[in-house]
């Protein structure tokens, strides 16, 4: 999921439009969402009065029609807030057991969970110990549910839960590239080692570089392996649309289409932001027959009566339409670096200005996986990992391509769960193995 649109691209603007414009467009965005509050607040009256099952009308076919277009006009409408994890336990060697979510560590831009597995009784052999590095590309952390629920069967599972730029003060200060980065190996640090970093796409750049900056410090708190997963490591090689758009525009353009400020009421006043709004049109625009289809047959499914086909749309929509914003300088400085500049391939990338090396990395292992139909991050470019890690020994690295899945199933999906998992805590396995042989040596 690259920053600049995890299934698409940013829209489009004329050319002319100027800061005079995107400053004030949150504003506008804002004015119009509060200007339907008084006819969603109406439609939802009248679906809830139409579905009570002592209403006559809400019986007849007209009755239902009009009680499906109330709840479509609502659910296009509304703002979608962060969704729930609803992982409230799973199985542990044959036995389901509750789950509790803390918070572990936290900065302003950040919070580390931990997916508590409440176990009756004590492994035998403890289970790895994961940090799964999510997306700051748009959505929550949420949209990694499945990728969480594989893992925790068989690991001790920790992940980003990155914060909405609107919800944090400018007070708090900036947050860039180097900040990101700098929050990766924190929480390495505070973990304490005995752990494996996986960085699901956007994060494997400032992960990858993470892992160099503690390599060439020497420090001993580094991940045991890392795992990249449809990562835009070098979008030079084999480039999508997404890679396309960037070069293309250049970061002016970026920086006078999508910046804005955020408004008030919210925390986060006058913070420069890539509203959550735009992204949502970007990903949308992309892909609009099949939205508006979906809707269609959301409406067809509540006028037949079919709850299950309509609880599935509810459920993929209200993660997909529940949208962050990001920091100005954090999405600028990531397309600059990442699409439009390719400082990392080119062994140009610096932070806090020393080089990034990833030549560097001696200690940890390197997998790295990608989907046969990525059309987001092309195939290759987080292969790329492998010429940069030079030192990495041979047998402490894996590239691993999925057969028949997009980007999407690189993460998700039954493919994840029965195929990419698997292999994945068997590198696990492996580099710990050879961490512990390497350290008896």
């Amino acid at each position: 999921m690259p920053v600049i649109g995890e299934f698409g691209r940013p829209p489009e603007m004329p050319a002319e439009v100027s800061p005079a414009m995107t400053t004030p467009m949150y504003w506008f965005y804002e004015l119009a969402h509060a200007s339907l509050n008084p006819a969603r607040a109406m439609s939802d009256a009248t679906r809830l009065a139409l579905k009570n099952p002592l209403n006559p009308w809400g019986h007849t076919d007209f009755g239902k029609q009009i009680a499906a277009a109330c709840e479509v006009f609502e659910r296009t409408t509304r703002r979608y807030g962060k969704p729930e994890w609803g992982l409230d336990d799973t199985e542990v060697n044959g036995m389901r057991v509750p789950i509790e979510i803390h918070s572990v560590w936290e900065k302003p831009f950040c919070r580390l969970l931990y997916f508590e597995r409440k176990l009756q009784h004590p492994l035998r052999h403890p289970h790895p110990r994961v940090l799964i590095v999510a997306p700051m590309s748009g959505h929550y952390a949420t949209l990694l549910r499945g990728t969480v629920e594989a893992f925790l069967p068989t690991h001790e599972v920790y992940i980003t839960d990155w914060s909405d730029a609107r919800m944090v003060p400018v007070a708090a200060g900036r947050f860039d590239l180097d900040d990101y980065v700098d929050y990766v190996i924190e929480m390495l640090q505070m973990l304490g080692g005995n752990v494996h970093v996986v960085a699901v796409c956007q994060p494997s750049v400032p992960v990858l570089s993470a892992v160099s900056v503690m390599e060439a410090n020497q420090d001993p708190f580094v991940p045991l392996s890392m795992t990249l997963m449809g990562g835009p490591i070098d979008t030079r090689r084999n480039p999508t649309a997404v890679n396309n758009l960037a070069a293309e525009k250049g970061i002016d353009w970026f920086r006078s289409h999508v910046i804005t400020k955020v408004p008030f009421p919210h925390p986060g006043f006058m913070r420069d932001v890539y509203p959550g709004f735009l992204q949502l049109n970007g990903f949308i625009s992309m892909n609009l027959d099949r939205h508006v289809d979906a809707h269609r047959n959301l409406f067809n499914h509540l006028v037949q009566g079919d709850g299950d086909l309509a609880d599935k749309h509810r459920e993929f929509y209200d993660e997909y339409l529940a949208v962050m914003d990001l920091t100005a300088e954090f999405y600028l400085q990531t397309v600059d670096e990442v699409f439009v500049k390719h400082s990392l391939p080119k062994g140009e990338m610096m932070h806090r200005g020393k080089l990034v090396e990833p030549s560097k990395i001696t200690r940890v292992a390197l997998m790295t996986v990608e989907g046969e139909k990525d059309d987001i991050s092309g195939l290759g470019q987080t292969e790329a990992t492998h010429t940069l890690c030079t030192s990495i020994p041979d047998d402490r690295r894996v590239h691993y391509v999925q057969k028949g899945v997009g980007h999407y199933g690189v993460f998700n999906g039954s493919r994840f769960r029965s195929e990419i998992v698997p292999r994945i805590s068997d590198f696990m396995v492996s580099a710990a193995n050879g961490a512990r042989a390497n350290a008896a040596e």
